[in-house]
């Protein structure tokens, strides 16, 4: 799979559903210590997430997706061994009653 800058909430719910199967972790990782109702996160810790194995995905998010974004290449120098992403919209776009089901 090729990994682009950013996912969508469709996106991330869809990707996340697809790569778990395969026994690939998707990681909804938390940078402003506000966490999205109804969604697993995991906040941002540097130490705590250089236990996830090699190939897991990260998916970023702040409150726009603008500074994440920003940011990306940052994470993906402190993280090369895993697919660094940005939620695209952020926290604020999130809808909290979609199922990519």
């Amino acid at each position: 799979m090729t990994y682009p800058k950013q996912w969508t909430q469709k996106e991330f719910l869809e990707n996340k559903i697809k790569l778990e199967k395969e026994g690939i972790e998707v990681v909804l990782i938390d940078t402003i210590l506000s966490p999205i109702d109804k969604a697993q996160t995991v906040v941002f810790n540097p130490h705590e997430l250089k236990h996830y194995p090699d190939g897991s995905v990260f998916v970023f998010y702040c409150d726009s997706g603008k500074a994440t974004l920003d940011r990306l290449d940052e994470y993906k120098e402190r993280f090369p061994k895993q697919h660094c992403i940005s939620l695209k919209g952020g926290r604020g776009y999130w809808r909290k009653k979609y199922d990519a089901t």
